[in-house]
């Protein structure tokens, strides 16, 4: 007699996933950049829950008008990303890169936020939290 494997039966409350998305580098680097975007904007477009760190030259990008000075060829515009994020998603530039830079919360775009490795640790740790750095 053979037994059939018992399946995991579905929970009525779903697990909640989020991205947690850091990325380290500004207009030196606008791969890497605007994939950090890109993947951030895809979550944000799939209901994923989403946090994007603004560190090192990236912490630019958090001030009005800056985003539009990276540009690359075959890619989604970093402004149009970056709203795309700011809509339903939270974007933080670190508190150490933002005063080695001389940007203060008055400098930044509208929902973009300072905060330090506290508040990146404790979102990164949540559970069903992913974290990618470019």
């Amino acid at each position: 007699m053979t037994t059939e494997p018992t399946l995991p039966q579905p929970t009525t409350v779903p697990s909640q996933r989020s991205l947690v998305v850091k990325t380290t580098s500004g207009l030196e680097r606008p791969e890497a950049t605007n994939q950090a975007f890109t993947v951030a904007a895809a979550a944000v477009a799939a209901g994923v829950e989403v946090s994007v760190w603004l560190t090192g030259e990236s912490a630019w990008f958090g001030l009005p008008g800056r985003a539009s000075e990276l540009e690359l060829e075959h890619a989604a515009a970093l402004p149009d990303l970056l709203a795309g994020i700011l809509e339903a998603g939270t974007v933080t530039v670190c508190t150490q890169c933002a005063a080695r830079r001389g940007i203060t919360e008055a400098d930044l775009m509208p929902g973009v936020r300072i905060a330090g490795a506290a508040v990146f640790v404790e979102e990164t740790l949540r559970p069903g939290a992913q974290a990618l750095v470019y």
